[in-house]
């Protein structure tokens, strides 16, 4: 099968890339949280959204207390017993400045899909990744997986997600979305970090308008700027009545079936679909590169 974009081709191994990491969950127990930790779990960008899920999962399946944060916006009055940093590229200037400051004072866990990288030299663990690396600038597969292997450590993944992923990838997006003006992703629980993550890919591969809330925080007036040609789309369960209130507004309602780790699939095809749609290319998305390095940054303060 031929590509015309890497990240189509990486978006699509997604459900090989799952089965993999979540068969080898075992082999990194030692290095990830264990019950009754309070735990940290940092990122930037993509990572951060991550993050945002991967704490919800874990303090519902009673694990212990959990947050999450954009690495430069790590509260140094809080002591965690473990900090897990994701990072796909291992050379993020905030992550690394982070972890360069918790040696000796707090463990720390990183999950990359480049070991051969600085973080390796100021994280007390590494877990690779290297088979779900990525070429694109933008992200898919390395954090869908990263968030499968925290999920399945956490006894939250199954067999029926990967399925899921499979109809994602194979069933015909709903129609007319791509001539859409706006869209906007909701969602409840672990799903808001993946709402967020949505709506950032399709910034990121298409330049689109989008906008992610909490599905209950959507009527407390992000529903205004919903009207006709606009989108609004739920990855998970909606609230009962809101299909109903999209609905007279004139927008279109998206209904996710899927898990929505699953659904964050069928996301990352729009975005391909809007971008080709607009004549962009996804691999070169504007004003991005694959890791952000900064070389003058001072890092998070302590405060």
């Amino acid at each position: 099968m031929t590509y015309t974009t890497h990240v189509e081709a990486e978006l699509t191994s997604q459900p090989e890339c799952w089965d993999r990491v979540a068969a080898d969950v075992d082999t990194h127990k030692d290095v990830l949280p264990v019950q009754g930790e309070r735990v940290a779990v940092v990122g930037c960008g993509t990572s951060f959204f991550m993050a945002q899920s991967v704490a919800v999962l874990r303090e519902r399946a009673g694990q212990g207390e959990t947050d999450a944060f954009a690495a430069s916006e790590f509260p140094w009055g809080r002591d965690y017993d473990r900090v897990v940093a994701l990072t796909r590229s291992g050379t993020t200037t905030e992550v690394l400045t982070l972890l360069d400051r918790l040696r000796g004072r707090t463990r720390t866990t990183a999950i990359t899909a480049d070991p051969a990288t600085p973080v390796t030299d100021v994280a007390d663990e590494v877990i690779p990744l290297a088979f779900a690396d990525e070429r694109s600038v933008v992200q898919t597969r390395f954090a869908t997986t990263a968030l499968t292997l925290l999920r399945a450590h956490l006894g939250r993944h199954t067999d029926a997600v990967v399925a899921d992923a499979r109809t994602a990838l194979e069933s015909p997006l709903p129609e007319g979305l791509t001539g859409c003006a706006q869209f906007t992703f909701l969602g409840r629980g672990w799903s808001v970090g993946l709402a967020n993550e949505a709506a950032l890919k399709m910034r990121e591969a298409s330049l689109a308008w989008t906008e992610a809330y909490p599905a209950m925080e959507y009527r407390h007036g992000p529903i205004s700027v919903t009207t006709d040609g606009t989108a609004t789309w739920m990855l998970g369960e909606a609230p009962e009545g809101l299909a109903q209130q999209v609905g007279e507004t004139g927008g279109r309602w998206v209904a996710g079936g899927l898990d929505p780790l699953a659904e964050l699939v069928r996301v990352q095809r729009l975005a391909l679909a809007v971008a080709a749609a607009r004549g962009l290319d996804p691999d070169r998305p504007r004003h991005l590169t694959r890791s952000v390095v900064l070389g003058s940054a001072r890092g998070p303060e302590a405060r």
